[in-house]
């Protein structure tokens, strides 16, 4: 019996409730104890979601939060590799990395959302006000995570601005697949709720110096929460 044999031997189902968390948690922990040595192959999402008795979508999600930190990589038609045993020095999204998100997301999401205290309509104010009433409600991670993204979206909607609008659409994804590492990794819904509701008052009322101000502080929010994940954050 090889290590990955023996380690996945052990594995006990998980509780339902925070699947993601626990089993990226296990993966992670396996990987850098070296239970699951660099160069190996992954079992696929179908037989580890049965090892630990979770759905193939919270397999999933780990796995994606384990790519983000640099440990492993998929490969079309081969499977998942582990290619590290560290964490990265920064995290991989995708299309873009977690720095380049920081450096150019104030540039774009600061004003728009000034702009969208300016020129928001009562239809945008209550698409906003819906958006939150539903994260404030939802429990699963990705769900979250997905209305996140439309909230931030809906802002640079709501500027009027095509430009701002464009450029949070082609992120859209990258900052989806943040959110779910920072969520699974350091949880900040709570205050990301928080901020978001800060956002949304001075665009309501119209402040378009209280909304860029509120979103350069979720924005450095967010900042804090990436640094205290990745190698000298």
């Amino acid at each position: 019996m090889d290590l990955l044999d023996s380690w996945t031997a052990r594995q006990e189902p998980v509780v339902r409730v925070g699947a993601a968390e626990q089993v990226f948690a296990s993966l992670r922990g396996a990987i850098e104890g070296g239970q699951i040595p660099v160069g190996t192959r992954l079992d696929s999402e179908a037989t580890l979601a049965r090892q630990y008795g979770v759905s193939r979508t919270m397999v999933r999600e780990a796995l994606r939060s384990c790519t983000a930190l640099g440990l492993t990589a998929t490969h079309t038609g081969k499977g998942t590799f582990v290619i590290a045993d560290k964490v990265a020095r920064d995290l991989k999204l995708g299309k873009y990395s977690a720095s380049a998100l920081v450096e150019a997301r104030p540039h774009v999401e600061v004003p728009a959302a000034g702009l969208a205290a300016r020129r928001r309509s009562n239809e945008d104010l209550e698409a906003l006000r819906e958006i939150l009433r539903e994260m404030a409600e939802e429990d699963d991670i990705q769900q979250w995570v997905l209305l996140n993204t439309e909230f931030h979206m809906t802002i640079a909607r709501c500027s009027g601005n095509g430009v701002f609008e464009s450029f949070l659409s082609d992120i859209c994804e990258a900052m989806a697949n943040q959110s779910s590492t920072l969520n699974l990794l350091a949880d900040r819904r709570k205050e990301s709720g928080d901020e978001h509701a800060r956002i949304f008052a001075a665009i309501e009322r119209g402040s378009a110096e209280d909304a860029s101000q509120a979103m350069t502080m979720h924005l450095h929010g967010v900042e804090c929460a990436l640094g205290t994940i990745v190698p000298g954050g």
